[in-house]
């Protein structure tokens, strides 16, 4: 019989505070667990995007070590292919949305244990524009201190190092003309923020019912964010999202499998916390059940 291959593809720059013998520990378990383990280390951003297209398909298991940057590259590489090999996802970024969502041990070792004794599970992957994402696509506010947030702030600092990022654009924080429908559903409007997900996890600040969010069911959360236009609109504003309340009035939230938006402002947005250029005319969709992933 054949021994099983595993491709471990890692970032080394992600979590680099950490230490890593945890990793050789987690490397161990997939060796005791029958596979044949090879590891690559990437070195510029994109490489782990094109390992896993290049040699995904000669795997039976590829498994990203990082953060979720880490992941959306390993994802976007593997969308390419047509027989795509289960994915596993060892978390070493500095805040780790995703695998917080998906309930994945922060302890490499613990997590290796859960995906060699895994059942199979299909998730969604989502597609904007001509790019992937795993978990979240978003704009307006905030959106760019998670892709400007300097690599060494967020290996210290986590969360904080965001939330630091963030309060720069206090000053700058203004609304964006968007035109937007949602399957079928006219939103145009002007909005803060908007995010398309598939988490119970938005940047770690906000948080989605977990019986409301599923994620094989080819369905985003759309949350949209407008811009207030009293004083009672913020206060509404406010009150919403402390206490997570995105069916309030004055959210926009809403259960979606396609989204087209318009608008002719430069509008920068964030893909799993990676940048992604303004674009006029943004087309996003649901990939159903696309990726089939290894959790405990």
């Amino acid at each position: 019989m054949e021994q099983k291959k595993l491709m471990m593809i890692v970032n080394p720059k992600a979590g680099r505070n950490k230490p890593r013998g945890p990793l050789f520990d987690a490397a161990s378990v997939f060796c005791r667990a029958g596979y044949l383990l090879s590891i690559r280390s990437t070195g510029a951003a994109g490489e782990a995007a094109e390992i896993a297209a290049a040699e995904g398909a000669g795997f039976d298991a590829v498994v990203a070590v990082g953060g979720d940057g880490t992941l959306n590259e390993v994802v976007s590489g593997l969308m390419r292919l047509e027989n795509r090999p289960p994915l596993g996802y060892l978390a070493q970024g500095s805040t780790n949305d995703f695998a917080a969502s998906l309930h994945i041990s922060s302890k490499p070792a613990v997590a290796a244990e859960a995906m060699v004794s895994a059942v199979p599970r299909q998730l969604d992957i989502g597609r904007w524009n001509e790019r992937f994402f795993v978990y979240v696509a978003s704009f307006g506010a905030f959106t760019k201190s998670s892709y400007t947030a300097p690599q060494a702030a967020k290996n210290a600092l986590g969360h904080l190092a965001y939330i630091l990022e963030g309060m720069k654009d206090l000053n700058t924080l203004r609304p964006y003309q968007v035109r937007l429908t949602a399957d079928g559903e006219v939103l145009d409007g002007e909005y803060l923020f908007g995010a398309v997900c598939n988490s119970t996890s938005i940047g770690g600040l906000m948080k989605l019912d977990p019986e409301r969010v599923v994620l094989d069911d080819g369905k985003f959360e759309l949350l949209l964010i407008p811009n207030p236009r009293t004083a009672q609109d913020l206060q509404n504003l406010v009150l919403a999202l402390l206490n997570q309340a995105y069916d309030s009035q004055g959210l926009v939230f809403r259960h979606v499998s396609s989204i087209h938006l318009e608008t002719e402002e430069e509008l920068p947005w964030s893909l799993d916390g990676e940048y992604a250029a303004s674009a006029p005319v943004v087309d996003i969709t649901s990939c159903r059940q696309a990726m089939t992933m290894l959790l405990g």
